[in-house]
């Protein structure tokens, strides 16, 4: 106990510097050494003769004892958890100290997502001295057994990515050839004879399509035409496309698994791996899928694009995760074994006859992209490739580095912090590991599966956008990669309306560089690459899946500016008929004051003007106190931040940068109505769903992005313990530029009306389901 203490005491006496220097080179900085005025004496001996046989021995015994000072020091950080949760509680005294002086952005800001309210602790605030010590090491000694490489692991502090360059030979294209005994081989075999009996496959249907340069031109220049249909379980679907030539798409009551020219072996484990999202009202002829995903994968395998905006988590998030998974699998197993067997063919040719037959790859291998939100859903996408692929438990595909894997994916259940009450759609959004920054590569191969393969010899590459953006780069940058995605063939973009809450730039720097000429050829052979590849012409062959959970402009203009799918596009374009403000379950008035902007990029400017000269200079007063003023934008945020402090109003503020002492201060205030007035982001409220007490008026200075929001926010203030009901408030400030948020809030009857009338509207809400 007394070197424990003595070693406690050492590292209180460091500063934060010294402390970091500490933890990643195990040693303090030379500068702060203590070095004695006073020279040492200089001693003089005798070497014996059998020196020179000794010297390992004194080599090794001269190391041992320089390093012990090393671990002496490294040996305090390996405390008990009392004394780990001492130093924490007084590292974070000190560190409240300072965060109530600055108030800086950093990237603890980021990490609080999912986080504890008050005094609880963030599932990501794990002790640093730990981390660097015992995780570490347990992490490098489970890995050195598996024999895979650390490099790449960010747990360890090194910026290396790691990549499986073991497996290389193994999972190469080119050098690999159909196997005879394989479902594969036997199809290719039967292709010919069973084309006759069915619809030709949408696979080949697609890709083998040579267009023209004038049905290029077309596309290019021409509006798109329009027409709009009906499904059971879809909605209303709008059907778009440039070129004349298109069939109107009919949903299918029945699925036979057989005619939608599903790979092998995905026509006998799809049934068994959808088996928990069946019911027993489904017919037992259409039981391998749900009404949902069976519209959704008759969107898919005719290779149009598609925008669903009713992705729900709770609901359909996953029948729409394995719907996606089955159609990319799909499309990469079909692509691999129609290039395997063209090197069958081309090995078996006699010599000197060379045929242009055999073009079947792109520039570069990767076909697929996903872009997923959190290392969880990464998770989930590669456990359910893996289901089917595996015929049944007895013939188990082999999957490189799949503990691995599992390490740096998955999540402790024991991290969670306890006793958090959250909403149901929050637990099911921030579920297991919620890290937002990756990007890993996985190679498929007849019966075998590669994790960590480099992107260029990747089959599918699943990534967050910060991920791929790091990769990207930007003009300028040295070390900045794209030829990767000059191939792409689908793309699928799930839970986009997530990535308007973290950054949605990167969505639209994936757009820009994906689908582009590769600067390097990367060892392509041009006599197997397909002409639409080298005319440049990838993007009007290439399928974009978008799922969201909500319509919103910005989604809406990447699905109509950056989609050029040949093919065509479908969207579903369902109408709220009733909106969130039924789920208020306070009794409030609602003022929806209308401002007018002459167009999309004045309505910023216009909004400010209206909500300083108009809705401000009624709450100075000292009556309208415990107001909470809803800013969904950051940058709005910013800018009422910085006019209320030059105004010297009575205010404090919570954005998502705000750190966790600095939340609990404002809380306080606003609660107790030392502060008139509380700033309060929506993307705060997304990453923590706190519940804000003391409320009595609410402003919105803008629509929520997500409908739901507008009725927790409203059912705050039931958590109000004192105040009369009477004097609550809540004002909603809105534009004609607003129709999608304000038909989520209040439904498409109303929100005609208000669109049509100029006059402010007034809506008294008496309880749930009004």
């Amino acid at each position: 106990m007394g070197k424990r203490r003595a070693g406690r005491e050492v590292l209180r006496s460091l500063s934060k510097k010294q402390k970091k220097h500490l933890r990643e080179f195990g040693e303090e900085h030379p500068f702060y050494d203590k070095v004695s005025g006073r020279p040492e004496a200089t001693q003089i001996c005798e070497l014996s003769e059998d020196s020179d046989k000794s010297s390992a021995e004194s080599d090794s015994e001269a190391e041992v004892e320089q390093v012990s000072g090393y671990h002496k020091l490294l040996a305090t950080l390996k405390t008990s958890p009392e004394s780990e949760s001492e130093e924490e509680e007084d590292e974070s005294e000190s560190e409240e100290a300072e965060e109530s002086e600055a108030e800086e952005v950093d990237s603890e800001g980021s990490q609080e997502a999912g986080g504890g309210e008050g005094g609880e602790e963030d599932k990501n605030d794990v002790p640093e001295e730990e981390e660097a010590t015992d995780t570490a090491e347990q992490m490098l000694s489970q890995e050195q057994a598996d024999g895979t490489d650390t490099s790449g692991d960010p747990r360890h502090g090194v910026m290396e990515e790691f990549t499986d360059v073991k497996h290389e030979s193994e999972f190469s294209l080119e050098t690999n050839f159909m196997e005879e005994e394989s479902g594969d081989y036997n199809a290719d075999r039967k292709e010919s004879s069973s084309s006759q009996a069915l619809p030709e496959d949408p696979f080949k249907q697609h890709m083998d399509k040579e267009l023209e340069e004038k049905e290029i031109e077309k596309m290019s220049t021409l509006p798109k035409t329009s027409s709009q249909s009906q499904w059971p379980r879809l909605g209303q679907l709008i059907f778009s496309s440039t070129l004349e030539k298109h069939k109107a798409l009919k949903a299918d009551k029945e699925v036979d698994v057989k005619q939608l020219h599903l790979h092998k072996p995905l026509e006998s484990t799809w049934p068994k791996v959808n088996k928990p999202f069946l019911s027993a009202v489904d017919k037992p002829s259409d039981s391998s899928f749900t009404p949902l995903q069976r519209e959704l994968f008759c969107i898919m395998n005719s290779y149009r694009d598609l925008f669903y905006p009713e992705r729900n988590a709770l609901t359909n998030g996953e029948e729409i995760r394995h719907a996606y998974c089955l159609h990319a699998l799909n499309h990469v197993l079909k692509a691999n074994a129609q290039v395997l067997s063209n090197n069958a063919k081309r090995r078996d040719r006699k010599p000197g006859t060379d045929t242009d037959d055999h073009r079947d790859q792109g520039l570069t291998r990767p076909k697929v992209l996903m872009i997923v939100p959190f290392r969880e859903c990464a998770l989930r996408i590669v456990h359910i490739l893996i289901s089917l692929l595996e015929v049944n438990d007895k013939k188990k595909i082999d999957v490189s580095n799949k503990k691995r894997f599992k390490g740096e994916f998955g999540s402790d259940p024991e991290e969670k912090p306890p006793n958090l009450k959250r909403p149901e759609d929050y637990e099911a959004v921030f579920a297991g590991n919620i890290d937002d920054h990756f990007r890993i590569g996985v190679a498929i191969l007849q019966k075998s599966m590669r994790l960590y393969a480099p992107f260029y010899s990747s089959d599918i590459i699943i990534a967050s956008p910060l991920g791929i953006r790091t990769v990207i780069g930007a003009e300028g940058e040295k070390k900045r990669d794209f030829d990767f995605l000059s191939s792409i063939e689908i793309l699928i973009i799930d839970q986009a309306d997530i990535y308007l809450m973290q950054n949605w730039e990167h969505v639209l720097h994936l757009m820009k560089h994906i689908n582009l000429l590769p600067l390097d050829s990367h060892g392509v052979d041009f006599s197997r690459v397909r002409m639409l590849n080298l005319n440049n012409w990838c993007k009007y062959y290439r399928q974009t899946l978008l799922f969201s959970a909500l319509q919103d402009p910005q989604i809406n203009s990447v699905f109509n500016k950056h989609c050029f799918n040949y093919a065509g596009q479908v969207a579903v374009r369902n109408v709220p008929l009733t909106g969130s403000i039924s789920h208020v379950v306070v009794q409030l008035p609602h003022v929806f004051r209308r401002l007018e902007a002459d167009s999309v990029t004045s309505v910023i400017d216009a909004r400010f003007q209206f909500f300083i000269d108009k809705v401000l200079p009624e709450y100075r007063d000292a009556i309208m106190s415990h107001t909470l003023i809803y800013v969904p934008s950051y940058f709005d945020y910013v800018r009422l931040r910085n006019y209320f402090k030059k105004e010297d109003l009575n205010f404090t503020h919570i954005c998502e940068y705000t750190k966790k002492a600095a939340v609990c201060r404002a809380r306080r205030f606003f609660l107790k109505g030392e502060k008139q007035f509380l700033l309060f982001t929506e993307r705060f409220h997304f990453y923590k769903r706190y519940t804000i007490k003391g409320i009595r008026n609410l402003i919105f200075y803008e629509l929520p992005t997500y409908s739901h929001f507008y009725s927790e926010i409203c059912n705050m203030l039931k958590a109000t313990d004192s105040g009369v009901d009477a004097t609550w408030t809540c004002t909603v400030l809105y534009s004609k530029y607003d129709a999608q948020k304000l038909a989520a809030v209040v439904g498409i009857d109303r929100t005609a009306q208000m669109l049509q009338s100029k006059k402010n509207v007034h809506l008294f809400v008496t309880g749930e389901n009004d």
